[in-house]
């Protein structure tokens, strides 16, 4: 017989439940995916039809915005550096609708840097938190 203790089934349903915690973990896969060079994983949190501003103006769609990507940072995944965020708050709007403001950084094999802001809205769709806007410079 498994017993598990009842703290730990609580704490694992409420973090579940919990919007800001699975927007967090889906960042966080996010960047795992761009750090090793898997675009569709680093991708799978932006909705289809998701926009994109940034020095360059709107992108739209999720193709779009992986196109841009590939511009800005090439296809050699070794390049492209180890993603992190830090999370700097949220804000809900609505039950289905939250925004989050970070700060991201780049780390790159050769030592070099790179950091920006990003302000990113996240819709609730069919259960999972996509972004469907997100602005970073």
């Amino acid at each position: 017989m498994l017993i598990v203790p009842i703290a730990m089934i609580a704490g694992a349903a409420l973090a579940a439940q919990d919007p800001e915690a699975a927007i967090r973990d889906a960042m966080a896969a996010s960047a795992a995916g761009w750090s090793a060079g898997d675009m569709a994983r680093f991708l799978a949190i932006y909705a289809d039809d998701a926009v994109f501003v940034g020095k360059d103006g709107l992108v739209r769609g999720k193709a779009a915005i992986a196109a841009r990507y590939a511009k800005s940072y090439g296809v050699d995944a070794a390049k492209r550096g180890r993603l992190s965020f830090r999370m700097l708050g949220f804000r809900r709007i609505d039950a289905t609708h939250r925004m989050l403001w970070a700060r991201w950084m780049l780390d790159y094999p050769d030592g070099k840097a790179q950091q920006g802001m990003t302000s990113l809205l996240f819709e609730r769709q069919a259960g999972v938190w996509k972004i469907v806007s997100d602005h970073s410079s």
